[in-house]
């Protein structure tokens, strides 16, 4: 196959800018196009400040995030790219030692108040929780696994639920792991495909013969015989910048990030950006492509990556009368509402909440409970906000996840606070906010159920039988939803391509 002449990139979320950044490093003499239908690039990342003012004169300009709000540092992807578009500068670091890093809680539906999670081996035994977790992880490597032969199998894949169940316990994995899957897919943990989510829990039990904690201790005896880790990754300085840090930011929020790709194309003289919906793609004999859009001009390309939802791909290709590919309709995905909050400065020893990241809330034997979890945003995230003056009294912030279904009641100021007044259960009432919006992002997080990886190996397969190769599929419905997956999946395309 002759090397890529013009690549359309159709998306312009995260995957989509990674895709046509790396592409036109790859491939410098190939024009590439990013094609997006709205006028703001970036996906479901999105932030905005606002002012606020309470009934005392205090004010302040508070950053506030709509989507993902902060990011680990082992995502190389990421750090590499924060390297080449000499983002730096604009990192917000929380260190390892701040009480967001060390403190996170849970909880308990039926409960009132949170349960902190145990932090280190004294907290570990302070708790009923905390005991009941070393008590499950001193049994784990004891357990017989019935689902070794799952671990055995290539298309092998089990729901998290069942795979956590069958080394903590049931009960356990309801509240550890349902936990998990509400503060990343807002989904249930009997449906959510471990191979696909957490694949590095797969890898340790399939090396520790079924068992977790044997797989790591495998794990580690192998790092030690291999040595440092070799990497083609351009990262810089940015590994030294991210080695105290638990998390982190930007100061100006986490559109940094799409605001920078989207310069460094702009500067790009083979990339251009189009913001205008594909209506349809038409395929020649010889293998090109014509990429119909909504303002009725044509763009030619010879190779396609769509990082585009795959419902939305399936709708794409139906309109555009081409031969189906499978599982683009396989996986359910997750609405949520985030609720925003900022609540006025407080009296001395009157916080709104406790130091810490935030809290989650497990499903419940029922799988009813509407709230997913809260962040405290002015614990980790305080130095995005700007005041008037270092000494200036400071607002709280912080953001709840409400899972959104089509028969779901509308949020209400008045049912955000009854629920934070049962979860965090204050010894002061809560002050009225001084700022409140809830955003409903639809279908925002797509769900891998059990067998996706074995879906989308059939899927790309397919994809590379129809197209010849020239059509590729990245996005958070394809290799992972985190934005360090839609930034790894990006850097990737094009690899198989010629040169």
């Amino acid at each position: 196959m002759s090397a890529p002449t013009r690549i359309s990139v159709i998306g312009g979320g995260l995957s989509g800018l990674s895709s046509a950044f790396h592409l036109a490093r790859r491939f410098p003499a190939a024009k590439i196009t990013l094609l997006e239908q709205s006028p703001r690039l970036g996906g479901w990342v999105d932030n905005e400040r606002v002012h606020v003012k309470d009934d005392k004169g205090n004010e302040a300009r508070m950053l506030l995030e709509r989507g993902p709000r902060t990011l680990r540092p082992n995502g190389k992807a990421v750090l590499e790219l924060i390297n080449l578009l000499n983002l730096q500068q604009a990192l917000l670091i929380v260190p390892k030692t701040a009480a967001a890093a060390r403190t996170r809680f849970l909880h308990i539906p039926g409960t009132r108040g949170l349960t902190a999670l145990p932090s280190s081996l004294a907290s570990l035994f302070a708790t009923p929780l905390g005991r009941a977790i070393a008590w499950a992880g001193a049994r784990e490597p004891l357990r017989g696994y019935p689902d070794a032969p799952l671990l055995a199998a290539e298309d092998g894949d089990e729901s998290l639920h069942d795979f956590l169940s069958a080394r903590l316990g049931p009960e356990l994995a309801r509240i550890l792991g349902s936990a998990l899957v509400h503060g990343i897919y807002a989904a249930d943990s009997k449906l959510l495909s471990v191979r696909a989510a957490f694949p590095s829990l797969w890898d340790l039990a399939k090396d520790g013969r079924g068992s977790i904690v044997r797989g790591m201790l495998s794990g580690m005896s192998k790092r030690r015989a291999s040595g440092s880790e070799t990497s083609d990754y351009d990262l810089g300085g940015v590994p030294s910048i991210m080695k105290a840090a638990s998390v982190y930011s930007f100061k100006s929020g986490m559109a940094v990030l799409p605001n920078a790709l989207r310069q460094a194309l702009l500067g790009q003289q083979n990339v251009e950006i189009v913001n205008d919906r594909v209506d349809a793609i038409q395929r020649a004999a010889h293998g090109d492509v014509t990429i119909q859009m909504r303002s009725g001009i044509a763009i030619s390309a010879s190779h396609i990556v769509s990082a585009i939802p795959l419902p939305a791909l399936h709708t794409l290709i139906e309109r555009s009368s081409l031969p189906s590919l499978p599982h683009l309709l396989a996986n359910p995905t997750s609405s949520v509402t985030v609720v925003n909050l900022v609540f006025p400065p407080t009296a001395p020893g009157q916080p709104i909440h406790p130091d810490g990241f935030g809290y989650l809330i497990p499903r419940d034997k029922d799988w009813n409970a509407s709230v997913l979890g809260t962040v405290f945003d002015s614990c980790s995230l305080s130095a995005q906000d700007e005041y008037p003056s270092a000494d200036a009294p400071r607002f709280t912030k912080l953001t709840m996840m409400i899972r959104a279904e089509p028969s779901s009641a509308p949020v209400t100021q008045a049912s955000v606070l009854a629920h934070l007044t049962q979860h965090l259960a204050p010894p002061h009432p809560l002050p009225a906010p001084v700022y409140f919006a809830a955003n409903t992002m639809r279908g925002c997080i797509p769900t891998p159920t059990v067998g996706h990886v074995q879906r989308m190996k059939e899927l790309r397969d397919a994809a590379r039988r129809e197209w010849g190769g020239r059509l590729e599929l990245v996005g958070a419905g394809v290799g992972g939803v985190s934005v360090g997956d839609c930034i790894e999946q990006g850097r990737r395309v094009g690899r198989t391509w010629a040169s």
